[in-house]
């Protein structure tokens, strides 16, 4: 199925949560944001919160620097 990732279409498989997108990605979770469908997702859903065809997501991973 396909979402969209800050502005690119992107292919998944069926059942995929947030978590397990995240971790695909290789980022970090405590220092992502999500947004999806347009609302911030609480990062105690990301396990929970299983993507579907055609939502729409923004993550934004925070850069720590001096």
């Amino acid at each position: 199925m396909t979402i969209t990732i800050n502005g690119e279409g992107r292919e998944i498989r069926e059942g995929l949560t947030v978590a397990e997108l995240i971790a695909d990605l290789e980022l970090p979770p405590e220092h992502v944001a999500v947004e999806l469908n347009q609302a911030l997702l609480r990062r105690v859903l990301f396990k929970e919160t299983t993507l579907r065809g055609g939502d729409v997501l923004e993550l934004v991973t925070l850069v720590g620097g001096g």
